[in-house]
């Protein structure tokens, strides 16, 4: 009867060699790492899930990056809800992230507080209600999950639709005025030195970064994504 190896050694094995892989981790401008450290719970997850979980952690560090950007142009609406500088002020939306799933912060209504940002009589942060409405409606494209496993399905649509309002928001931003003709928030900047479109960048990797893990998960389900054409000045917001 021929010598049955435990299975245990097969994933301690696999273990070992997936382990061995993790050498080639991209440095960043930042002097941080890419890479993540390997766990037993990577076993169950298959190529496309580490890419669902690879583009999330991406899109989120984006939208940080943005907030922080929007504080420091927008510096007196920190100063609204108390805080002294701009980290504290990102971390109050951001530090939720480590129990997003059951966090109040995902129960927020995105599409209202997105349109508070832009409300006249709003006098409450508006940095805070516009980047809180966007993270709320893109973490809501990963049906609130920072983890993703074999049976876990992403819908191509509603990252499609995620995307394209976030071409809505960076429209509003760019465009949306007080009564006075006054911006509600600065973000880009033409001077004497030239434009700085920093912020438009910074949203072009987001969108782009949504819409190709919507087309790997169109591809992935074979279901087709219905594109809508959509008028970003109209302020209509897609389901997500």
């Amino acid at each position: 009867m021929p010598h049955r190896i435990p299975r245990v050694y097969f994933l301690v094995a696999a273990a070992v060699l997936l382990a061995g892989c993790a050498d080639n981790a991209i440095q960043r401008k930042s002097g941080s790492p890419s890479e993540r450290p390997f766990t037993i719970e990577n076993l169950a997850k298959t190529d496309i899930d580490m890419v669902c979980e690879l583009t999330q952690r991406e899109v989120v560090a984006g939208l940080r990056r943005l907030t922080l950007k929007l504080y420091r142009r927008n510096p007196a609406e920190h100063r609204k809800a108390g805080y002294d500088n701009p980290e504290r002020a990102a971390a109050a939306i951001f530090s939720a992230m480590a129990n997003w799933e059951t966090s109040g912060v995902s129960r927020v209504d995105w599409a209202e507080s997105l349109r508070l940002a832009f409300n006249e009589n709003y006098a409450g942060d508006r940095v805070h209600a516009y980047m809180l409405a966007l993270t709320v409606m893109v973490m809501a494209s990963y049906h609130h999950h920072t983890q993703f496993y074999m049976t876990d399905e992403l819908s191509a649509q509603s990252l499609y639709n995620s995307a394209r309002n976030l071409e809505t928001a960076v429209w509003k931003l760019g465009h949306a005025r007080k009564a006075d003709g006054s911006l509600f928030l600065l973000s880009n900047a033409t001077g004497e030195e030239g434009q700085n479109l920093s912020f438009e960048r910074e949203f072009g990797k987001l969108i782009a970064e949504q819409d190709l893990l919507g087309l790997i998960m169109e591809d992935k389900n074979n279901r087709a994504i219905n594109r809508v054409i959509q008028n970003v000045a109209s302020f209509v917001l897609l389901p997500v």
